[in-house]
């Protein structure tokens, strides 16, 4: 295995996130300057800047043609495979004028502590647009399709913290900074959500170690994990299996989990011997990789292995621990594969 160091960021790392292509690697850092980078080789394409605070987590929009895939199929199985030729073509400028118009990585969303959600043109750099708030903006993810936004924020002086769901316009020029909901009321900071099969549910997890599965249209509160299987202290990170069908969750009670991404039923749970501050599950093998480590600071106040600083790979099934990548001198806050499966970065 031969590691890419990537030199740029100035303070640590927050988040981590590849696009859906992999070949760009999005980084987070305490020193508000979201950066892009080559994923092959580690060469900084650029920098994104205009955030004044720490940005904490970032989100990168993807392809989705299904209207188109769903055309070529009806055409095709209505005319008959004699007209292929033809129709390959109108197909092919179909699908041109599709991602001529879409593309991919095109947007770029950052959630960041100067109060602010902000949309980036991925390859200009230009700021698109600024959802601002009255208190930190802590978690930003998009749905299946780029059209919605949900961004949690943080329990600020009177105002609790909160989830919001907002519309991103395809024209820059119409966006708007309604909301097309909010749910207030989970106790304490809401340090990630995502969005659930269908962008049907909305999937919650912070402080108070809580998983919640709410309905992205009402707000209802739909499921919350139970008190006994569930985790005992801060829910730090989350993150979704390749097939959205299950997910994983990270805690600072020494633990990682494993749901069901419907029922919220408890799968598997993954015992370390230190805080949890991240999570990723390998879209190629049935690995999870657990990452996380105490700030020097609180070393000597604990137990000393919890002030190691390395990524753990788990067995998926068996939940045994089968190796280790050591590296950072810090606390390890943001894991991420690369959809091919075959890196991993962190």
């Amino acid at each position: 295995m031969r590691p890419i160091l990537m030199k740029g960021h100035e303070r640590p790392l927050t988040f981590l996130k590849y696009n859906r292509d992999g070949d760009l690697l999005f980084s987070c850092a305490k020193d508000h300057t979201p950066t892009v980078w080559f994923a092959d080789n580690g060469e900084r394409l650029g920098t994104y800047r205009g955030h004044n605070g720490a940005v904490w987590c970032c989100d990168v929009s993807s392809k989705f043609l299904p209207s188109i895939f769903s055309v070529i199929h009806f055409s095709y199985s209505f005319i008959g495979p004699s007209s292929f030729l033809i129709l390959n073509s109108v197909h092919f400028f179909l699908l041109m004028w599709c991602f001529w118009n879409v593309g991919d990585s095109m947007i770029l969303i950052t959630g960041s502590a100067d109060q602010s959600a902000k949309l980036w043109n991925v390859q200009t750099g230009e700021q698109l647009y600024s959802f601002n708030f009255g208190s930190p903006a802590r978690a930003v993810e998009l749905s299946v399709g780029d059209k919605l936004v949900v961004i949690t924020t943080d329990p600020f002086m009177d105002s609790p913290s909160a989830i919001h769901v907002k519309e991103v316009a395809r024209d820059p020029s119409d966006q708007s900074g309604e909301s097309v909901l909010t749910i207030k009321g989970p106790q304490g900071r809401i340090n990630r959500a995502v969005w659930g099969p269908l962008n049907k549910t909305i999937i919650s997890a912070g402080e108070d170690a809580v998983v919640r599965i709410w309905d992205s249209e009402t707000g209802k509160l739909l499921k919350e994990s139970d008190k006994d299987s569930g985790h005992k202290k801060t829910i730090t990170s989350l993150s979704k299996s390749a097939d959205g069908s299950h997910f994983l969750t990270g805690s600072l009670d020494k633990s990682a989990k494993l749901w069901d991404i419907r029922m919220l039923t408890l799968i598997k749970t993954y015992v370390t011997e230190r805080p949890v501050n991240a999570v990723a599950m390998s879209p190629l093998l049935d690995h999870v990789v657990l990452g996380g480590g105490q700030d020097a600071s609180l070393v000597t106040t604990t137990d000393h292995r919890a002030g190691k600083f390395e990524a753990k790979f788990y067995d998926k099934i068996l939940q045994e621990e089968i190796g280790g990548v050591k590296g950072h001198f810090g606390p390890i806050n943001s894991l991420a594969f690369n959809p091919d499966g075959k890196r991993l970065a962190f």
